[in-house]
């Protein structure tokens, strides 16, 4: 099963479609759900978090201009449904989750399924992996009120970082951050909903 071609108008890198019509999101969100995972909404997997619509994930995908050859921070794994996005279009993904049962539960999806290309992390986002730092990519699941500055620090010079920024309850700024040699530059994509990220 897939998804309607429709749902991804604004993805012009077909990979990230073939990629994502090959995950099977049902192995990603609760029994109850399963005849809705080919549904382009957000849906809850439990612990107050929620995993994201399919083309909001494809789109925040697109922005970080993957080639196969990068290596990739994400911040708040979930469900692991965007974790296997990423792996399936970057060469090694570092993922870090701070609720623990879902870090058990995504850890084992994305086992089940044969993802062998990531490393899982239980801790604060916040602090981002400087072990394995600096990413050619960093892509941000929950909204922090603010860009964290040590995850700036963590991007390689010509990286891309995709973060929303806002409040709780608030409509959310996407915004996407290129490092230059300069510093950073930062541009405003699109309106959204997170929920916030926790420290």
């Amino acid at each position: 099963m897939g998804f309607p071609e429709e749902i991804f108008y604004e993805i012009e890198d077909k990979r990230i479609i073939q990629a994502i019509n090959a995950i099977p999101r049902e192995a990603f969100v609760p029994d109850n759900l399963r005849d809705m995972a080919y549904l382009d909404s957000a849906l809850p997997i439990g612990c107050n978090q929620t995993i994201s619509q399919p083309s909001l994930v494809a789109y925040m995908t697109q922005l970080l201009k993957l080639t196969g050859k990068e290596k990739v921070l994400e911040i708040g794994t979930g469900s692991g449904y965007q974790t296997a996005l990423l792996a399936e279009l970057a060469e090694k993904v570092y993922t870090i989750e701070i609720v623990e049962s879902l870090y058990e539960r995504s850890k084992e999806t994305l086992e089940n399924l044969g993802i062998e290309n990531v490393c899982f992390k239980l801790g604060s986002g916040y602090e981002g992996w400087t072990e394995y730092a600096p990413f050619d990519g960093i892509m941000v699941t929950a909204a922090p009120p603010k860009i964290p500055k040590k995850l700036l620090k963590q991007l390689k010079p010509g990286g891309r970082m995709v973060v929303p920024v806002g409040g709780e309850g608030e409509v959310q700024t996407l915004k996407l951050i290129v490092r230059s040699g300069e510093g950073f530059v930062e541009k405003d994509m699109n309106y959204v909903r997170f929920v916030p990220m926790v420290e």
